[in-house]
């Protein structure tokens, strides 16, 4: 997956309207959870520990990361449909209608996920993370650390 759609530069638009997104996955999710309906609307709701596997090619970005950790993985939701502009909060009928940006659904233009774990192991380029609501096979876009971890109470 490379996004990489440029328009061709008008007089009309701004310099920064020529520059478009490019992603490239850097990992990919393997998890237990197979389909959308098997997984929690978010991970602290019953969701499990997945492996991110992270392509060789960038192990060197690794470095620094150890088990306790607390990142955030950013992924893209392939199944995600991108057409989507207004949902019903938590897939509920009964709630009224959202626009997507106001929701944490996986439909929407532009389906980035962002997933607030814990690294419980590292193995070579494996990372066992959780909990985590992407369902197996999502690719991995990026991994941020947390920079101020949440206090629970």
């Amino acid at each position: 997956m490379v996004l990489n759609t440029k328009k061709p530069a008008s007089k009309k638009t701004p310099a920064s309207a020529n520059i478009r997104p490019q992603l490239r996955p850097i990992g990919v999710i393997r998890s237990t959870v197979k389909t959308r309906a098997q997984a929690p609307k978010q991970g602290l709701e019953g969701a499990p520990d997945v492996w991110l596997e992270v392509d060789p090619k960038f192990s060197q970005c690794l470095d620094g990361l150890k088990a306790g950790d607390e990142i955030i993985v950013i992924t893209w939701l392939h199944q995600a449909r991108r057409e989507t502009m207004k949902v019903h909060p938590r897939s509920d009928p009964q709630n009224r209608l959202w626009g997507v940006f106001a929701t944490r659904s996986p439909d929407r233009p532009n389906p980035l996920g962002l997933h607030p774990v814990s690294i419980r192991s590292i193995v070579k380029t494996r990372l066992r993370v959780g909990p985590i609501e992407a369902i197996d096979g999502t690719p991995v876009v990026d991994i941020k650390p947390v920079l101020c971890p949440a206090k629970t109470t």
